[in-house]
């Protein structure tokens, strides 16, 4: 078959029709939902949130230091201070008064039969306390000649005068000065209305420890009176002229520090902008980020609130 027939064959099979199939129908996009407005549900969520939150450890913090972690940080400032003093003693550079700034190490207080040792610091205002003991600074200091008074913490910070209405007449309170050591022996206890004890005789010393009590089992926390226990010693240290005549109100019992409001409304200002800046990091990082970064500056504020807190309550809680 030469080329010419083949191709008049082909032309006469029918040509097969195939139908054209319809174009596939494309779903339409949904529009784009519109962005809220910065005012949203979304943000004002997560505002309250980060809000909520803040307080939250801010409350939770607080509570914990008070009852729990103060007594770390006290701990650490007595084994501070106790270094510092007996570093002065050895230099025999001990202060002797009759002024002393506020704060320094004066004497170490022992108390054998409650397994109490504590450093005495300069100061009984609240934020003074927060480390020890403290000397009112219109008495002569712990064992010198007249009747020196000591402010201690019942409850909070170590509460190193919580014990203190266990002591009874003929226990033994030892005292290390920059002079030397003189040892009391206590005459009793006493609380508001009683009978104050005799003046000191001359050339005695006497000793007043200082501190608050409550009833019920919180009563620590919410003292409702001042406790005093009297101590003397026969023979005194010689007591330099000279000490200040008295000391302000917030130096004296169950007094607060006005002082430190300043000081706290800085603290509240740097926690609420730290709360804005958790609001504004959550928006472009995820939530468990956020609060890995935060949480531990949120502490450190949240303590060194607490601290000026304390400041703003009596200063023997």
């Amino acid at each position: 078959m030469d080329r010419a027939s083949a191709t008049g064959a082909e032309q006469q099979q029918p040509r097969r029709l195939t139908r054209a199939k319809p174009p596939a129908r494309r779903r339409p996009r949904p529009a784009p939902a519109p962005a809220g407005p910065p005012g949203s549900a979304e943000s004002t969520a997560a505002v309250l949130s980060s809000a909520f939150t803040m307080i939250a450890i801010v409350c939770l913090w607080v509570a914990v230091q008070l009852l729990f972690l103060s007594s770390i940080s006290q701990s650490r400032a007595q084994d501070l201070l106790y270094d510092q003093f007996r570093h002065e003693l050895g230099a025999a550079t001990a202060p002797v008064g009759p002024i002393v700034p506020a704060g320094d190490p004066v004497a170490v207080l022992e108390v054998p039969s409650l397994g109490l040792e504590q450093v005495v610091i300069e100061g009984t205002a609240s934020g003074d306390l927060l480390v020890g003991p403290g000397h009112r600074r219109d008495t002569p200091l712990p064992g010198q000649v007249g009747t020196s008074v000591v402010y201690g913490r019942a409850a909070t910070y170590g509460a190193p005068f919580g014990d203190l209405t266990k002591l009874r007449a003929g226990d033994r309170i030892e005292v290390t000065v920059g002079q030397g050591r003189t040892v009391f022996e206590v005459s009793g206890v006493r609380r508001a209305g009683d009978p104050l004890p005799q003046p000191p005789a001359a050339g005695a010393a006497r000793l007043t420890l200082v501190t608050a009590e409550g009833s019920g089992r919180l009563g620590a926390l919410a003292p409702q009176s001042v406790v005093y226990v009297d101590a003397d010693a026969k023979k005194g240290l010689p007591a330099p002229s000279g000490r200040p005549p008295a000391v302000p109100r917030s130096e004296q019992s169950m007094a607060r520090d006005s002082t430190a409001l300043p000081l706290l409304a800085l603290c509240l200002a740097l926690l609420l902008a730290l709360t804005l800046g958790v609001v504004a990091a959550r928006q472009r990082w995820s939530t468990a980020l956020v609060w890995v970064v935060a949480t531990p500056v949120v502490i450190a504020l949240s303590w060194a609130s607490t601290d000026v807190v304390m400041r703003l309550l009596p200063n023997l809680i």
